[in-house]
């Protein structure tokens, strides 16, 4: 009997001291808020070869699970899909991305980056089909007016140098 009630006395103190997060909770800690300046309904733009702006998709951004997190829907005019979630990892204090398409390719990045105008930037090292891998980072950027600057940059060799792979600005629709 003594031992049932050390047990239960002991499991009684261990669930006092976890802490269960209130109600709201991501909504009130502004470390949820990162991604913030995003979180949208977007026509994206890019300039081509020539220098034309054309259209490049668009891309609803939002937040879900009560802010929780944040998922980026992408649609090129091409009709290719992809979806990013982002999370943020209280424990760690660390932004994570997971980035799926349609056609297969994923990539798995974290923030290494807030830069001084609110721009942030994920980089994740991703696999190369022949063996190796590369860095991949993808920099966003609030710009005035409310639009927002998004570069995606690869590096073969470690990140001493880097080629831009897309280049944008998101325009509120």
């Amino acid at each position: 009997m003594k031992l049932l009630a050390w047990i239960l006395l002991t499991s009684s103190l261990a669930l006092a001291q976890v802490q269960m997060p209130e109600p709201h909770a991501c909504r009130k800690d502004p470390a949820y808020q990162k991604l913030d300046f995003w979180v949208g309904d977007w026509d994206v733009f890019e300039k081509n070869e020539k220098g034309a702006e054309e259209k490049a998709g668009t891309d609803l951004v939002e937040k879900v699970l009560d802010g929780c997190a944040v998922i980026e829907n992408w649609r090129s005019m091409q009709g290719f899909e992809g979806k990013s979630l982002f999370y943020y990892r209280p424990v760690q204090k660390d932004w994570k991305q997971v980035w799926v398409t349609d056609t297969g390719p994923m990539k798995e990045k974290s923030l290494i980056l807030e830069l001084p105008d609110g721009g942030i930037r994920f980089q994740g090292e991703l696999p190369r089909k022949s063996g190796g891998t590369y860095l991949d980072r993808t920099t966003l950027t609030p710009l005035t007016g409310g639009n927002v600057h998004q570069v995606i940059e690869v590096s073969l060799d470690g990140g001493k140098t880097w080629k831009t792979m897309f280049d944008a600005e998101y325009r509120k629709k």
